[in-house]
């Protein structure tokens, strides 16, 4: 079915273009999935976070927080001397 010209206009379109999402079965043209780097895979950004649990996009864009640095127990503490045994 590759080459085979489908649909109105003078060029018609090509099954070339054609996709099925690998979530949702349904065909789309990838040129215009809104998928902005899966688009041969997914056929929107939903159903690519939806199989995923997240975008491509968004775990580009993911900026790990610092960790807090905490004082250790030692430092917490005053040095003490032992009391005295009596």
């Amino acid at each position: 079915m590759t080459g085979t010209e489908i649909g109105p206009g003078a060029a018609g379109m090509t099954m070339d273009n054609i996709k099925v999402c690998a979530r949702c079965s349904l065909r789309y043209d990838w040129r215009k999935s809104p998928s902005t780097t899966l688009k041969m895979t997914y056929c929107s950004s939903l159903c690519e976070k939806a199989d995923l649990g997240y975008t491509i996009e968004a775990l580009l864009h993911y900026e790990r927080a610092e960790p807090k640095l905490t004082l250790s127990t030692q430092e917490e503490t005053p040095n003490r001397e032992p009391a005295p045994l009596v």
